[in-house]
């Protein structure tokens, strides 16, 4: 059994609007997937299902053998933890430190375990200048790197990262980088949820695309990215990068700027030939 698995499941809202049908998708511990779509399509409630906030009218999800059904969502925040894409519909406390320090106290951790926890999230986030400082007195966009590291500090198996280039600069995409490069080293799983193509293309080899409440693809970035088919099915766009490429006619499939230049350089080389 994979590490996550989603069984035919489908989700219907109390308002009978019915999000997605009849979905199944696994994932292996360790991976880095991207699920991409339109407003609508059923990513939010595909990935709240994963730690319980939401449970399946049919079908099953389980996460490292636990099926949701059977665990409250406090219980699944140990297994999966969800960084929301408002940092402000998380945070609760008014310090960073009494933030990130609330999960694994709540765990009932040693007290300098509970700091180390939290002297290392602070620190791969890029907060610990901040620590002592109310969230709420800091940028938005720092706020949510806050979310990431209370959500680290609780050391769960799986990272669910709900638009998290929103509101970012380049400094805070060079900080996020930063911090998913850490989470991979630590065989952390993450699962993003994004309409940032760039950030898939950089961070993610697996993308899951869902359009009209199901998936109609699971692929690597290449193939996703360069199948015209599902990209007007789901209405999305490809990377900037790569529709310049395409308007051009470079051959490769190129996903970013390098490929770019290596393939435009293979142009030049074989018109001087």
């Amino acid at each position: 059994m994979s590490f996550i698995e989603l069984e035919n499941v489908t989700y219907t809202y109390p308002n009978n609007f019915t999000a997605i049908e009849d979905v199944s998708l696994k994932v292996e511990k360790g991976e880095f997937i991207a699920i991409v779509g339109q407003n609508g399509a059923g990513k939010t409630t595909t990935v709240k299902l994963l730690n319980g906030l939401l449970k399946p009218q049919s079908g099953n999800v389980v996460v490292g053998g636990w099926n949701t059904k059977n665990y409250t969502v406090a219980r699944m925040s140990s297994r999966v933890g969800y960084i929301f894409q408002n940092p402000d519909d998380q945070i609760f406390n008014d310090s960073i430190y009494s933030e990130v320090a609330f999960g694994p106290k709540y765990l009932k951790l040693d007290p300098e375990e509970v700091k180390k926890r939290v002297r290392t999230a602070v620190d791969v986030t890029g907060i610990r200048q901040h620590i002592n400082e109310n969230p709420y007195n800091l940028p938005y966009s720092t706020r949510k790197f806050v979310t990431i590291a209370a959500i680290m500090a609780n050391n769960p198996d799986v990272l669910i990262l709900d638009e998290p280039t929103a509101g970012q600069d380049m400094f805070g995409m060079e900080v996020l980088a930063d911090v998913l490069k850490y989470l991979k080293e630590q065989g952390k799983t993450v699962i993003t949820i994004t309409h940032d193509m760039e950030f898939v293309v950089k961070n993610f080899e697996r993308v899951v695309v869902m359009a009209n409440k199901r998936i109609i693809s699971d692929s690597d970035r290449r193939s996703t990215f360069w199948d015209h088919d599902v990209l007007k099915q789901s209405m999305l766009k490809q990377p900037y990068v790569s529709r310049v490429a395409h308007r051009l006619g470079v051959p490769g499939n190129v996903l970013d700027v390098n490929e770019m230049a290596g393939a435009l350089a293979g142009f030049s080389g074989k018109g001087e030939a």
